[in-house]
């Protein structure tokens, strides 16, 4: 399936979205701005029972991103629906592994966010990639858990209608959490036929899915629910259970048209977090035990969203709106007697916010000297009224206040582009993007209140060369950041030890990023792109949730390269790989050392899709994740982790569907994520022990779907 977007006005733009395994959408200039030789393969490979088809219209990507502009980046693009769910994927956030060279991995219970590696970013659970859902920020600030905490949880892979992403701080429209990438997740705003499914696997997985679209006046109502469970192979069963709803109207066009969208999510779970590895070495506990049987947490989570656009002769205005109600409790134990010999160390982080916010964004043609021109200007803000909270706990039971605070924090930010095409092979971008920061925080303790303002401004700059025989050059410079947590931005004292004066750290951090990309089609059916980059933190001051402290980092300095292949032979058959390589070290001098703690070095995806709308189909992919210092001086490492996932499945003329995935079909016997730290087991010496911390990849599991589409 290919997807033609309507364009911006007549002769404006055209996207031209196709998957081969994920697709990469190339955008296609007006006849004004000149005409883009570089363009996508007109079909897809589909491979799965369950994705529905449908449009996107006023909700999809095409209305709020990748419709604004050409590729302007050799590291951005566009990936369609059915190219996220032809992947095998174990939990939910994963199909985000569509984004070439990114890593998403869980060292938890299911219900808490995933852990996000990318361009030598170990992104903790969301620290410095954006990622937005249906136009609503996933990324939390200010959080319970941790700054940027992103939880995927409440996706629903087969309602995506395209995911568009960005790498490095190049794009106006991305701020915060931004600097290695942003991720824009949009749904569909009707399906091609209704959908039901039921699936059930090892472990105890269960899920069933509807999924149904109906006109309803002038517009369309979409409606979808979901129920999981599921055990996983742990001692202490994970019994993950989770509901959750999806319910949108809309009318109109990606252009003229509006939507209104209510979201709903709950779930709960127990969690066998990173175990010491000289435990299982020693036969205290087995691989897939755990030291603290009631770990574990719930979260909550309800949205109401609403866009709006409109065209005319001089361009398109857009607008969208959300409020958000998140709750989250998390009940974790990562050192076990180390603080507290008698009760443990386990502890409870509590979150309940409300989030308000919005944009408002006009795209206008203009000339520059007799030159085609487009500019496009936006305003964006967010308020956070937040509760957030971290007490000790013994089996989830209080016995004691680290601290409690009330937080609100709120931002604005404006944003200006400029788009020229000067020659037939010379186009530029330039950008300025200025955020604004306030925020109050109320404390337990009236040493650690106050208020902390900040703000940044950001240039930004592109120029692409070509194309000359299906070839472009992409150059790119921008200045980006992350907010740091505002608790720390107020400290002045140690929660567990108010005698210990602490250091107030910048609420805004700057990042500084450049690339060179060269993208090409020369082979028919290969879009093959090489790019190289390089990002540059002042200090990467980070609230650390678990301690109620801030670390204030080093400087740091990545650079590396990332190499991306999709290979269409066939419109039943695509191949597609992808290699990124990274150098990730502190840039200043410290006898500790130079490495950067869990940076990945080595990132390899590769895979091969192959079916069409009935018959047979199937995906088989292979994933690796190199090893990775875990202390600054190399001393300690991980393994590599190296998985294969595999699908077979067949689409009846009826329209009922079979599909079985096998995940970790080779059975590997790795780890889905590795630390290095003290802890300490009953009877070990009070200062603890440094070992290495793992959360093991799940045995080889499968699981059979059933769906029928009406």
């Amino acid at each position: 399936m290919s997807l033609l977007i309507p364009p911006l006005r007549p002769a404006a733009f055209v996207l031209l979205v196709s998957s081969p395994c994920p697709a990469l959408a190339e955008s296609q200039a007006s006849a004004d701005l000149a005409e883009l030789s570089v363009s996508a393969a007109p079909f897809v490979t589909n491979a799965s029972a369950g994705y529905p088809g449908g449009a996107g219209g006023i909700g999809g990507a095409e209305a709020f991103g990748a419709l604004t502009a050409p590729i302007q980046a050799s590291s951005a693009g566009v990936v369609t629906g059915a190219a996220i769910n032809n992947r095998p994927v174990t939990r939910p956030g994963e199909v985000l592994e569509a984004v070439p060279g990114l890593i998403v991995t869980q060292h938890s219970g299911e219900g808490k966010a995933n852990q996000y590696f990318l361009r030598g970013f170990n992104l903790d659970h969301g620290t410095d990639i954006a990622i937005q859902v249906d136009g609503m920020p996933v990324n939390m600030r200010t959080h319970g858990h941790g700054q940027g905490y992103a939880d995927l949880s409440f996706l629903i892979p087969e309602l995506v209608g395209a995911v568009e992403f960005h790498k490095g701080p190049y794009f106006v429209r991305d701020g915060d959490f931004a600097s290695a990438g942003s991720v824009r997740i949009d749904y569909l705003d009707q399906v091609e036929r209704n959908l039901a499914l039921t699936s059930i696997g090892s472990f105890g997985y269960r899920r069933a899915l509807a999924i149904a679209s109906a006109p309803l006046g002038h517009g369309t109502l979409l409606v979808a629910g979901e129920a999981q469970a599921y055990d996983g192979p742990w001692d202490v069963p994970d019994r993950l259970r989770k509901i959750n709803g999806v319910v949108r109207y809309s009318q109109g066009t990606t252009l003229d048209g509006f939507s209104a969208t209510g979201m709903a999510y709950a779930g709960r779970w127990n969690a066998t977090n990173q175990i010491p590895a000289r435990a299982v070495a020693e036969g205290i506990i087995g691989r897939f035990g755990t030291v603290d049987p009631t770990d574990g947490g719930d979260a909550s989570r309800l949205s109401l969203s609403g866009r709006w656009s409109a065209s005319d002769s001089g361009g398109v205005t857009r607008a969208n709106a959300y409020v958000i109600r998140s709750t989250l409790n998390l009940f974790n134990n990562f050192t076990y007697f180390l603080d507290n010999p008698v009760d443990g160390d386990q502890f409870h982080q509590r979150d309940r916010r409300i989030v308000t916010g919005g944009e408002l964004a006009r795209i206008f043609k203009g000339e520059l000297f007799g030159l085609p021109m487009e500019n496009e200007v936006g305003i964006q803000a967010r308020f956070d009224d937040i509760r957030v909270g971290l007490f000790n706990t013994a089996s989830r039971a209080r016995i004691g206040t680290v601290r409690d605070d009330r937080v609100q924090e709120g931002s604005a930010a404006l944003y200006l582009d400029n788009r020229v095409r000067w020659t037939e092979w010379l186009r530029t971008s330039i950008g300025v993007r200025a955020d604004g920061y306030d925020a109050r925080v109320v404390s337990d303790n009236p040493l650690n209140s106050g208020t902390a303002r900040d703000g940044l401004v950001s240039p930004k700059l592109g120029l692409v060369l070509g194309p000359w025989a299906d070839t472009e050059v992409f150059v790119n410079y921008g200045e980006g950041f992350h907010s740091n947590d505002a608790r720390g931005a107020t400290i002045t004292v140690d929660p567990g030890n108010p005698l210990f004066p602490l250091d107030r750290v910048a609420l805004l951090v700057r990042s500084v990023g450049s690339e060179v990309g060269v993208r090409t089609r020369a082979i028919e059916g290969l879009l093959s792109t090489v790019t190289l980059f390089q990002l540059d933190f002042d200090s990467e001051n980070l609230f650390v949730g678990d301690a109620g402290t801030t670390e204030p980092s080093r400087p740091s300095r990545r650079f590396g390269v990332e190499w991306t292949n999709h290979y269409a032979l066939t419109p039943w058959l695509s191949l597609d790989a992808d290699l990124t390589l990274t150098n990730a070290r502190f840039s200043d001098v410290d006898p500790a050392g130079n490495r950067i703690p869990s940076a990945p070095t080595f990132i390899a995806a590769a895979g091969l899709t192959l079916g069409e709308g009935t018959g047979w189909f199937g995906s088989l992919r292979l994933r690796h994740f190199g090893p990775r210092p875990l202390i600054e001086d190399n001393s300690a490492r991980s393994r590599a982790t190296t998985l294969v996932n595999a699908r077979l499945g067949y689409n009846f003329d009826n329209g009922i569907s079979v599909q079985l995935d096998a995940l970790n079909l080779l059975g590997a016997r790795a780890s889905q994520i590795d630390y290095f730290y003290p802890s300490r087991l009953r009877g070990e010496p009070a200062e603890g022990i440094a070992d290495r911390h793992f959360h093991p990849v799940e045995p080889r599991a499968v699981r059979l779907t059933i769906a029928g589409r009406f």
